[in-house]
Formats: C-alpha cells, sequence, structure tokens
C-alpha cells in the first residue's frame, strides 16, 4: 500500500505531466490524445510508473514505444516543472493501462451470458 507521500508525489506528477502531454503530446504522436490514468511512485520516490491511454491511435504498442523513446525528454520538462517540490526527480518508467480494453471484454462476455437461455434448474431430490 502506498503511503500518503507516495500518493501526493504521484498526484502532482501525474498533474504535471497531464499538462505536458496536453500542450506538447502533438509533437510525440500526431492525432493522438494521450491520457495519464495512473502514477504509481516507489517509496523512495526514485521511479515513477506512468499508465498511459492513447486516444485515436490504433497501434498503441507503437505510441508506447515512441513515448519511451522522449523519456528523458519528458523527464526532463517534469524536472523544470517540480524542481522546488522535490529533492529528485524520478525516472519515468511508462506502460499501457488496458484497463478500458479489458472492461470492454468482460461487457461482451456478460453480454454472451445473459443472451443464452436459461437452463432451468433441475433440482434432484
Amino acid at each position: 500500500m502506498e503511503s500518503k507521500r507516495q500518493q501526493k508525489f504521484a498526484g502532482v506528477i501525474q498533474e504535471d505531466l497531464a499538462t505536458i502531454f496536453q500542450r506538447e503530446g502533438m509533437n510525440y504522436l500526431p492525432n493522438t490524445l494521450i491520457t495519464i490514468t495512473k502514477v504509481r511512485v516507489t517509496p523512495d520516490l526514485a521511479i515513477a510508473r506512468i499508465f498511459l491511454s492513447f486516444l485515436g491511435n490504433p497501434n498503441v504498442q507503437t505510441a508506447l514505444h515512441t513515448i519511451k523513446s522522449h523519456a528523458s525528454e519528458i523527464r526532463y520538462k517534469l524536472g523544470a516543472r517540480i524542481k522546488d517540490q522535490v529533492r529528485i526527480i524520478p525516472q519515468l518508467e511508462f506502460f499501457v493501462d488496458d484497463t478500458s480494453e479489458y472492461v470492454e471484454r468482460m461487457d461482451k462476455i456478460f453480454d454472451k451470458i445473459s443472451k443464452e437461455e436459461r437452463q432451468p434448474d433441475t433440482e434432484e431430490n
């Protein structure tokens, strides 16, 4: 479980990275909306794991690779924004947040189950 300090720091990172992606995301991925869904920080605050969602980009793995290739530039821009609030700027690790895909897949399964004919309960005494 994350401490309050980790949660607060993750919130600061998420907010500032969202601003960076909003302003400069088109430079990295044209015609793609990059959303930061979650940020997790290690207890020593040295590593931030950022979970991203890409709207408007059919190839999510290529989009993730593009963001990872710009990680040092993104970290530099983040550092410029939070340098007065922290001692060290964390290393950034980017991941795809596939929660929406998972929810969509589960919805399809539930729809399929609900459309199947129900078998009458047969209880044998």
